[in-house]
């Protein structure tokens, strides 16, 4: 009998602490009330923007 591991679980734990990250740094930049509701939001889409970036740094 053979035995499987599975390791899917890893990429969502990463991205949950990187969103936890994101998250604590957009809200600690925040101005005010609604700043920090967007930078909320910015958290739970961090790895768009750092595509983007990464792209335009890359002239993609």
């Amino acid at each position: 009998m053979k035995s499987s591991k599975n390791f899917g679980g890893s990429p969502s734990c990463i991205y949950f602490l990187g969103m936890i990250g994101a998250a604590v740094y957009f809200i600690s930049n925040a101005a005010g009330f609604w700043a920090g509701v967007l930078g909320f939001l910015k958290a739970l889409v961090w790895p768009a923007f750092f595509v983007f970036e990464a792209f335009q740094y890359l002239s993609i």
